[in-house]
């Protein structure tokens, strides 16, 4: 079973049923969709053709947030160093004259000598003057300025609001459609997370937090307390704070997200050049290699599946890589300092599958906080996470090396019966067979703030056998039951 998994961005190239099939089958386990791209119809529709085609996959919608783009553009102008160009907040140009963005006020905090950027830093302008509502701006290099590139101003504070009409709109989009992940962008505090929270209204869908600026830097332990999940955006944290510690950084939030057993997905440009060629870079395979090193639990590709000349190939040569990379890694050590009981189990756990001949481990979980602490310790040992929670199981497949599946079974308060019963429906569904020799973990007799503190081993024939489990149809040579759905 390969552990990390791999985010990747549905658009025109990969919105057909066929290419979904073929992603998956490549390696794909997330499936994202930008919503700074396209109308909420084609999302809905979208959404609904990946639930059709892919229904165990995970689905994280981005929503824009506080990112500034350029509108949908009828003329996408080219220019040479030197040129002036036109920005503007009124959005009722196309191109042509003037560059809409969509953020009202850009105008109002800009002034002569700021430095703009856009698309991921390719481009730069210095600002010119600012005349109402239009910015003019001197291009620094050529280029072409495109529809909905993202548009930064590193170091100048806008005042825009924490959270936008759009965000609302999109949370309430996102409940509605029951994705299973948000990701929102530029978060700079714990309670920037909790007001997205309090907009989804409830557990779901799961907040992915996404790490874009030197604010949300700055407050990394507080966002990681709040979000479930943190995605290291490195376009626009290049470009919004300076490119050449951006790797530094990477590790820096990887290192915090581990040590609060919370899965890291890393992002932009990992395989870039597979948008218009079919084999990967050199250096595009290193970096690959280091975020998985580094812990992530999860790589994504962008451009390289929803627009680009080989999607699926861009999945496949991902899989490859990050597979290779995960034969380097081994179950990481103590989180330092005083340790609570999750954190130690998590230790305990990763000890015994390293000394023992553990082949799989069983998180049995409501929420998923056991899953998460056990894929943050890098096992060698592919991770069933079971829940009752249909849509918690299906969330869990975003964690390194877990798979999620969903069981219809009670899990209650005052014994730990369905441990077995648990098992049980595992063993019959061809999850586990009767040589496996597995470590459950989950919580026994739970209690208010009591979230992991039971550990078990088990050889499944040794408990076959105990318990009088059916095994008939093992004995007379059939296959096990299909496996039901996470």
């Amino acid at each position: 079973m390969s552990k990390i998994q791999i985010v990747a961005t549905i658009g025109p190239a990969s919105s057909s049923p066929e290419i979904l099939r073929e992603l998956e089958d490549a390696g794909m386990t997330v499936a994202r969709l930008n919503g700074s791209h396209n109308e909420l119809a084609w999302h809905a529709d979208t959404i609904a053709l990946i639930r059709k085609v892919l229904p165990n996959t995970p689905i994280l919608l981005d929503i824009p947030g506080r990112k500034i783009r350029t509108t949908q553009l009828i003329a996408e102008p080219r220019f040479k160093i030197g040129d002036t160009i036109v920005l503007t907040t009124d959005t009722s140009y196309t191109g042509s004259e003037k560059v809409p963005v969509n953020y009202p006020s850009l105008h109002e905090d800009l002034a002569p000598g700021n430095i703009i950027l856009a698309d991921d830093g390719t481009l730069r302008f210095t600002v010119v003057r600012v005349d109402d509502r239009d910015i003019y701006v001197e291009a620094n290099c050529d280029g072409r300025l495109r529809s909905r590139k993202g548009i930064n101003v590193p170091f100048v504070r806008l005042r825009t609001p924490m959270i936008t009409q759009r965000d609302r709109d999109m949370m309430a989009f996102a409940v509605e459609q029951e994705v299973d992940f948000v990701g929102i962008s530029f978060v700079e505090s714990a309670a920037h997370v909790e007001s997205i929270r309090e907009l989804a209204g409830g557990n779901w869908p799961r907040i992915v937090a996404k790490v874009e600026n030197q604010i949300g830097l700055d407050n990394v332990e507080d966002i990681l307390k709040a979000t479930d999940a943190v995605m290291i955006d490195r376009g626009d944290l290049s470009v919004e704070t300076n490119v050449e510690n951006v790797a530094l950084y990477q590790k820096r939030v990887l290192s915090a997200a581990k040590a609060h057993s919370k899965p890291v997905i890393v992002a932009t440009e990992m395989l870039h050049s597979m948008i218009e060629s079919p084999m990967p870079t050199k250096a595009e395979v290193s970096d690959i290699t280091n975020a998985v090193l580094d812990g992530c639990a999860a790589t994504m590709l962008s451009g390289e599946t929803a627009f680009g000349a080989f999607p699926v190939e861009s999945v496949r040569t991902m899989r490859r890589i990050v597979d290779a990379a995960m034969h380097h890694v081994v179950g990481s050590g103590a989180v330092k300092g005083h340790l609570e009981t999750p954190q130690a189990m998590g230790d305990a756990i990763g000890l015994i599958c390293n000394e023992l001949a553990i082949t799989k481990v069983v998180a049995i979980t409501i929420s998923g906080f056991a899953a998460r602490l056990v894929s943050s310790r890098s096992l060698r040992q592919p991770v069933l996470a079971v829940s009752n929670d249909h849509m918690a199981a299906r969330s869990f497949n975003l964690l390194q090396g877990v798979r999620g599946i969903h069981l219809d079974i009670e899990f209650p308060r005052t014994s730990t019966d369905h441990i077995a019963e648990c098992l049980e429906a595992l063993f019959h569904q061809g999850e586990l067979t009767l040589e496996d020799v597995v470590l459950v973990t989950t919580v026994g007799y739970p209690r208010s703030g009591n979230r992991m503190n039971l550990i078990q081993t088990h050889r499944i024939g040794d408990l076959a056998e105990a318990l009088h489990w059916d095994l008939s149809s093992i004995m007379q040579g059939s296959s096990p039951a299909q496996k039901q759905p996470a």
